[in-house]
């Protein structure tokens, strides 16, 4: 699924609200005003969504059903996406390092934002790195030191 798009400079907060969204779902930025997600039902909807709001802030925008012309250039994309949740994961872990040094009230609200960060990252994930494994288990290490300790 492409989104090709473009919306005036100013104001700025409606680029700004596009990008926000666009960043949750996941997609990977072509071009400038050009962004792909891969193609099922719900992608779909989501571009419309985000194509309506485009065209509500006096933009203009079009969805596409696409098909890249080679599996190379379906694995760099795949690539490319797939390294972007893996720095996301990697990031995630960093956290969950750090939540382990925490005094114990603080790491149980930790653990809640980490197990939610978990599951954003996850919902936008379509090409799983192998960090996502190593994400995953130390969420659920931590969650075990908690219950641990509490008992």
């Amino acid at each position: 699924m492409l989104l090709a798009y473009r919306l005036p400079r100013t104001p700025s907060t409606p680029r700004s609200a596009v990008w926000r969204k666009l960043k949750r779902l996941g997609v990977a930025q072509l071009l400038d005003g050009l962004v792909a997600l891969p193609c099922d039902s719900r992608n779909r909807e989501q571009l419309e969504w985000v194509a309506e709001e485009v065209v509500d802030a006096g933009g203009e925008a079009s969805v596409w059903v696409g098909e890249l012309a080679s599996r190379a250039q379906e694995r760099e994309l795949a690539g490319r996406m797939s390294e972007s949740t893996a720095g996301e994961y990697r990031a995630l872990l960093d956290d969950v390092d750090g939540a382990r040094l925490q005094p114990a009230g603080r790491r149980r609200r930790s653990l809640k934002r980490l197990r939610r960060e978990l599951r954003r990252i996850r919902a936008r994930d379509y090409f799983p790195p192998p960090e996502r494994e190593l994400a995953q288990r130390a969420v659920e290490e931590l969650a075990a030191l908690i219950e641990e300790r509490v008992r």
